[in-house]
């Protein structure tokens, strides 16, 4: 028999243009999938779950994320994207293990979890040895989440592996992985390939990574045109040189594309991630809310890295908002004109967060938004606290108030993975493991970080 879930009277934000939002409404959950929603369902043979005072949103997507370096969190706040790449990628990647990595993506994921974050494009550049995509794959597992995993390049070499570098991925391996854990396309945890692009590779190399991620079916999700290095890259124009832009790439970051390059992405059905609080904050550059807007071009937001920012979906749909406003209000300055009905809104921030980025991860058949058929894969926001109440507009309530702490249960494939404000999964013993593995990598660089928390250890 089907085991059935109903929850009752909340404040459902489909983000579903044909549903809406609903003031007063159900959500009927039938095994793994959303079968209902509308107000008064009539549904008698069903766990009731009293949604009164709740916002129900579908679960946040975080498009691009580098999981594996949750051990690390907080080791790098005044970084910039130069310094990150010596003080992480050159630094701690080369000594990471397969089990540092493993706890990371295990803890990393609970972290999404707890913050509403159902699914995760998990860009996974550390891959040293055979063993650490299957570390990384476990850790995602275990937790629950849908994750979109991204096989990348080793990192025992800053200089080999990310300046014009001639070793591509092991094609060998990365088949591997696909015949081992994506044989089917279907379940919580499917396959991306994450190249590094012209630029950071040369020509054959990059010709050889699209051409397997093609030959395996597999999406693409490359970063470029971020900060002083990969801005003068001319990436997407080298990419368009090589004959290789088309519909399954994502570009993450691309703070630096010039029109040109913008129509090319526009044209060839390309999509971009916008880590919109460590662009502004490392120096990538301006978070690209804009351009995609105004050139057509799918976008979604995600987190990036922990080691210099949040690790959740509210403080990314701040940075992004208020990056883009702050532009487009001193443009109007400069020109005297009142705002456009054009500037972004708050809504514009939770599509974004929510079925944009199912879009943007090619998952929007199955997840993004409350709509019968997908995957019950959902938020509930307490609305009635300190920090949400009085609600007046849910939407502004989630995207200008609400934050982890309101996050008071979150469904994944109709499981509850936090629920009453707690996560289902005992964290204790995964934290102790992610503050071993911390201590480990410390130790094990050329010069001990002076972080506080280990003088004296």
């Amino acid at each position: 028999m089907a085991r059935r879930r109903v929850l009752r009277n909340g404040f459902v934000l489909t983000m579903d243009d044909q549903i809406g939002d609903l003031p007063r409404a159900d959500v009927l959950i039938e095994d793994d999938a959303i079968r209902e929603v509308g107000p008064d369902l009539a549904v008698t043979d069903a766990e009731e779950i009293d949604a009164t005072g709740r916002i129900v949103i579908p679960g946040f997507v975080d498009t691009h994320r580098h999981t594996w370096e949750t051990a690390l969190r907080g080791c790098a706040p005044n970084s910039t994207l130069d310094d990150y790449f010596v003080e992480v990628l050159d630094n701690f990647a080369p000594v990471y293990s397969p089990q540092d990595v493993r706890v990371s993506n295990h803890a990393g994921a609970l972290e999404c979890l707890n913050a509403g974050i159902t699914t995760l494009v998990d860009w996974s550049h550390i891959n040293n040895t055979p063993e650490h995509p299957d570390a990384a794959i476990d850790g995602l597992r275990k937790s629950g989440i849908r994750a979109q995993y991204a096989y990348g390049s080793a990192n025992t070499s800053l200089n080999d592996y990310w300046n014009q570098s001639t070793i591509a991925m092991p094609a060998d391996d990365v088949r591997r992985v696909r015949d081992t854990y994506f044989a089917s396309d279907d379940g919580l945890l499917t396959m991306a390939l994450a190249t590094r692009g012209p630029g950071f590779c040369v020509d054959d190399v990059v010709v050889a990574e699209w051409g397997l991620a093609r030959e395996l079916d597999l999406p693409i999700t490359v970063h470029v045109a971020m900060g002083r290095l990969a801005g003068r890259f001319a990436m997407v124009h080298n990419l368009n040189r090589l004959g290789l832009l088309g519909p399954d790439t994502t570009y993450v970051h691309a703070c630096y594309l010039d029109d040109e390059e913008w129509q090319l992405v526009a044209d060839t059905g390309g999509n971009v991630s916008i880590a919109a609080q460590i662009e502004a904050q490392m120096g990538h550059g301006w978070p690209p809310t804009g351009p995609c807007s105004r050139h057509g071009v799918p976008a979604s937001l995600s987190i990036d890295v922990v080691t210099t920012n949040p690790g959740d979906m509210f403080t990314q749909m701040r940075a992004a908002f208020g990056t883009e406003r702050v532009q487009v209000n001193a443009d109007c300055w400069q020109q005297d004109v009142p705002l456009p009905e054009t500037a972004p809104t708050a809504r514009d921030m939770l599509r974004l967060a929510t079925i944009d980025g199912a879009r943007v991860a090619g998952l929007s058949d199955r997840t993004g938004s409350i709509t019968p058929g997908k995957q019950a894969d959902l938020v509930l926001i307490d609305g009635t606290g300190p920090a949400t109440a009085p609600m007046i507009d849910p939407v502004a309530t989630v995207v200008l108030s609400a934050d982890v702490g309101t996050v008071e249960s979150v469904l994944v494939a109709g499981e509850f993975r936090k629920r009453d404000f707690r996560l289902v999964d005992d964290f204790t013993p995964v934290r102790h493991e992610l503050e071993a593995a911390r201590d480990r990598l410390a130790n094990q660089v050329p010069e001990k970080p002076s972080w506080p928390v280990l003088a004296g250890v």
